[in-house]
């Protein structure tokens, strides 16, 4: 079974990533620059499943056989940088969107790059970038009876990349994945994360992406 490593895995969005995945069987290292908060939040987490979930250091994650990038987005590049050597000939899933609160908004922030997937891809050359992850209410990942049914959005230049994304996210509970296209969709799919914080706030809800007049 793949292993699937989740840097900066111990804010909301990380666990509950990380919670799903090991429900869905897969072993999962919860990474941390502090290893001892990601034991400590690893042993928080129990996944219905015959995957496990253990706490490490970003270190430890990155050799895992996959690895997501869940970070905040001012430190995203500079965490990966420093383990590109790690993450060289892997398949990195970023779930990273630049984000800035104004009153009861979130608003989208446009790297240099166009979107974080294309800052990481850059800071990541010998390592295929998907994106993914991005639209989900980390309350309702983490709650496992929660009636979460999303979709993820995928994109990537690397179509086997997307479908190995593809095929772990629909392994997930309470999820779909729905293949977008390439990395020129990038900024368009990380910009839709602060609509659906700010409809979230606005509404006091957990709502999610769902898209209608799709075939499995």
């Amino acid at each position: 079974m793949t292993t699937v490593g989740i840097l900066g895995g111990t804010g909301p969005a990380g666990r509950g990533v990380a919670l799903r995945l090991a429900s869905a069987g897969y072993d999962v290292i919860l990474g941390s620059r502090d290893e001892t908060r990601a034991q400590v939040t690893a042993s928080t987490l129990l996944a219905r499943g015959e995957g496990v979930v253990r706490g490490a250091s970003n270190e430890v994650a990155a050799h895992c056989d996959l690895v997501v990038v869940a970070t905040p987005w001012d430190s995203a590049v500079s965490t990966v940088s420093a383990l590109r050597s790690s993450l060289a000939n892997k398949t990195v899933i970023s779930m990273v969107s630049a984000l800035a609160r104004e009153g009861k908004e979130l608003v989208p922030l446009y790297a240099p790059r166009g979107s974080m997937a294309a800052q990481l891809a850059f800071a990541l050359p010998e390592s295929t970038i998907v994106g993914a992850f991005h639209h989900l209410p980390a309350s309702e990942m983490e709650d496992l009876d929660s009636d979460l049914d999303a979709d993820v959005i995928i994109f990537s230049d690397d179509n086997d990349a997307r479908e190995e994304v593809s095929a772990v996210i629909n392994a997930m509970a309470g999820l779909r994945a729905v293949v977008a296209g390439s990395m020129s969709l990038a900024s368009a799919v990380e910009a839709f994360t602060a609509v659906c914080v700010s409809i979230n706030i606005r509404h006091k809800a957990h709502s999610y992406v769902k898209l209608a007049g799709l075939k499995r």
